[in-house]
């Protein structure tokens, strides 16, 4: 009842809304200023706030809760019979892919500084809704992939970095952009793609096949096209398949069901079938691994990428909150075990956007020695970021305490959503393995990655120190995959603490090699040493508002 004293609202923080994503996040802004030329550093700060007070708008707020709160349903068969194998998606969800699309999130390939505008994108549009992301990041990746063919990569390259969403499915030919999906793992193998079953058998005209088999995961199913493995007659390969012909009949595309994920709701993943399903081979028969891993590379970095933005909105939350609601004789914010907390908080997230952020620069560079660097710190950065996102979503909620395990506050939708990365396009233990691998394959990517450690090099003497403990680690490498997980994380946080202690502010750098690199830190959140400046390491994360 109006004016009932007991429902007067007090002591309540307001809506964290209305804001520009982009440009409250002070460490995301001063990492693609880093990386981005002068001459075009206006026109990407630009777009970016553009899209950032988009993400930060109570109507694409509200699109997000609806595309989650009305998941996509599967459709097998019309009122006759006849198999249509449709994903029928809510509005919201079409409008929030529409905008990515158009955003330039699957267009990094062909512009200026574009892999660190699209990550810093990426970045900001996975605080609006982590769903639509997977779409983007795919459609985005497969393109490193196709160029294995140059005919195939000159047909479908427009469409996938086009700027135009086209949700309806016709032949590929006839619109002006196209989304792409991938189709790796089968049931009895995994992530051992080499397991597969699939079978390609080749037709009469060079180049295309028939494929028999199953997906256990095939992400985005109302792509237009996927990028599939399978096993032709030299061995395991890469395919496109579309999902319509160019004659526009449907390719046999069987959408066996729908996985009911703990998170990412609104994005559909699904098995498939394919029997007697029409393919175009990308690259050469048997190679098909070393085809599609630029593709993977790719989705490896937008997986942090996309941890790195869940953990700054959970942050930005816990912070906004605690800012504005009183507890105890005064503000959240200023309780000095709640700012150790919050800094705990901030100095996961910034790290976590240093690092993705220095990977996307070293995309844009393209040179030999970048493209080592990529090669080990890749995986290594998809490893440990990820890791770190669901225990920095659980705490972040904990500061809101019981609002925080409503789903009205929007945290819950981000705890669900939390362990995503860590385990889609390789989990843990493949990450940790595959920096193995380029560790006894490749020694040019152990050396740009020192190179690039050792440019802070004097500058902290508990990175110094941390960074002699991974030499040690290093010198040893036989019998090394039991401690494959120690040795990444290591690496992991001696880059993320060399690019702070050149980059961020000095009281950040100085909080985050004490705590993460100097050992005096907890096993949880809140447990940082005295003696840091974590006013100005909370105020530094607070987003604007």
């Amino acid at each position: 009842m109006a004016g009932t004293p007991t429902h007067t609202v007090t002591n309540q923080p307001p809506p964290l809304v209305g804001y520009d994503v982009f440009s409250a996040d002070r460490a995301l802004v001063e990492a693609v200023g880093r990386y981005t030329d002068p001459d075009v550093s206006d026109e990407v700060r630009s777009e970016l706030s553009a899209l950032g007070r988009s993400a930060g708008s109570g109507q694409l707020q509200e699109w997000a809760v609806q595309a989650n709160e009305h998941p996509p349903r599967l459709h097998t068969h019309d009122r006759y019979g006849h198999r249509t194998d449709e994903v029928e998606f809510h509005p919201a969800w079409h409008r929030l892919l529409g905008k990515g699309v158009s955003a330039g999130l699957t267009g990094a390939w062909g512009r200026p500084a574009g892999h660190v505008r699209r990550a810093a994108g990426f970045l900001v549009w996975t605080q609006v809704e982590a769903g639509n992301c997977c779409p983007l990041s795919m459609t985005h990746a497969a393109v490193p992939a196709l160029r294995a063919d140059p005919v195939l990569a000159a047909e479908w390259e427009p469409r996938l970095t086009s700027t135009v969403y086209d949700r309806e499915l016709r032949p590929a030919g006839q619109k002006a952009g196209a989304l792409f999906g991938m189709g790796m793992t089968e049931k009895q193998g995994g992530s051992d793609v080499r397991a597969n079953t699939t079978e390609a058998r080749p037709l009469a005209e060079a180049g295309t096949y028939v494929l028999t088999g199953h997906k256990w995961f095939c992400s985005a199913p109302m792509s237009d096209a996927f990028l599939v493995l399978a096993q032709a007659p030299d061995g395991l390969t890469c395919f496109l398949v579309p999902r319509v012909l160019a004659d526009g009949t449907r390719n046999v595309f069987r959408i066996q069901r729908l996985k009911d994920k703990l998170g990412n709701r609104s994005n559909a993943s699904a098995e498939v079938e394919f029997d007697g399903t029409w393919a175009r081979r990308v690259g050469e028969e048997g190679r098909g691994v070393r085809t599609i891993i630029g593709m993977v590379a790719a989705t490896r970095l937008d997986c942090a990428l996309g941890s790195a933005g869940l953990m700054r909105q959970a942050v930005a939350q816990a912070i906004h909150h605690s800012a504005h609601r009183e507890a105890f004789g005064g503000r959240l914010v200023d309780k000095p075990l709640m700012r150790n907390v919050l800094a705990d908080l901030a100095l996961e997230s910034e790290a976590a956007t240093a690092l993705a952020l220095r990977l996307a620069a070293a995309y844009d560079d393209g040179g030999e020695r970048e493209r080592a660097f990529l090669r080990l710190a890749v995986p290594a950065a998809k490893y440990w970021i990820t890791k770190r996102c669901a225990p920095v979503a659980v705490e972040a909620a904990e500061c809101l305490g019981g609002n925080g395990y409503v789903e009205e506050s929007g945290l819950p939708r981000l705890v669900r959503e939390s362990p995503l990365n860590s385990i889609w396009e390789g989990a843990g233990n493949v990450q940790a393995l595959d920096v193995l691998r380029a560790l006894q394959r490749e020694p040019g990517a152990l050396d740009a990655c020192l190179t690039e450690i050792g440019r802070a090099h004097g500058a902290d003497h508990r990175l110094d120190r941390a960074v002699k403990d991974l030499f040690t680690e290093l010198a040893d490498l036989d019998g090394i995959e039991g401690r494959a997980r120690r040795l990444v994380e290591r690496l992991a946080l001696v880059l993320q603490g060399s690019l702070l202690v050149r980059h961020a502010p000095p009281q950040v750098a100085d909080a985050f090699c004490a705590s993460r690199l100097g050992g005096d830190h907890g096993a949880s959140f809140g447990t940082l040493p005295g003696g840091l400046d974590l006013a100005s390491v909370v105020e530094r994360a607070r987003p604007v508002h």
